[in-house]
């Protein structure tokens, strides 16, 4: 049972990996299904509220010990290339998949911890159950999220989306790699900017 579960969980880890570097197709868009969630600043935040401008998503959470810390630095210089190229009209929003214990204030400390070039364009977002998350990512952003039932911690992809002004997720890049370079930093601002110029 020990080696049967073993695989299973290898199994899973192959395919989160692979959701992480894999790119969406032109004709694979996917629509972000109407939502109603918490700001770290403790204000309502809907999908239509995003709506109008393109926004860089993630799915992260603060008591997270792998991940999560160097994906949302890498998200801080995505946003610095991006006012280094003076972008404006964007949102960058990073969904909890651990709403229970991230409180916007939580989230508020967290975001803390990071030089953040521009935090009025930053939501990261709670305020739902585990069950809702999981849901969530699985229609919208075709990702896994699942509860680790003997840790405190998420298994979640290491995958930065980018969703259009009409709220549909049209791309993903890698978020999270040991070597810096595979992040593909300079494409993802490339990316939004030709969105903003459409």
């Amino acid at each position: 049972m020990k080696k049967t579960w073993m695989i299973i969980l290898s199994a899973l880890l192959c395919i989160v990996s692979a959701c992480s570097s894999y790119e969406f197709k032109a004709d694979t868009d996917w629509e972000i299904e109407d939502f109603t969630m918490t700001n770290h600043r403790g204000d309502p935040m809907t999908n239509e509220q995003l709506r109008g401008k393109p926004y860089l998503a993630m799915f992260m959470f603060t008591n997270c010990v792998t991940v999560c810390s160097p994906m949302t630095y890498n998200m801080t210089q995505i946003q610095q290339k991006l006012v280094d190229n003076n972008i404006e009209d964007y949102h960058i929003v990073g969904f909890s998949v651990d709403p229970a214990v991230d409180t916007p204030q939580k989230l508020t400390d967290y975001l803390s911890f990071y030089e953040v070039p521009d935090e009025s364009k930053w939501h990261l977002l709670t305020g739902y159950d585990q069950t809702f998350i999981s849901q969530f990512a699985k229609r919208s952003f075709k990702t896994l999220v699942q509860d680790d039932l003997n840790s405190d911690q998420v298994i979640h992809a290491v995958t930065f989306f980018l969703v259009d002004a009409n709220g549909v997720a049209i791309k993903n890049y890698r978020g999270y790699s040991e070597n810096d370079a595979d992040v593909p930093v300079d494409q993802i601002v490339a990316d939004l900017q030709s969105l903003l110029e459409q």
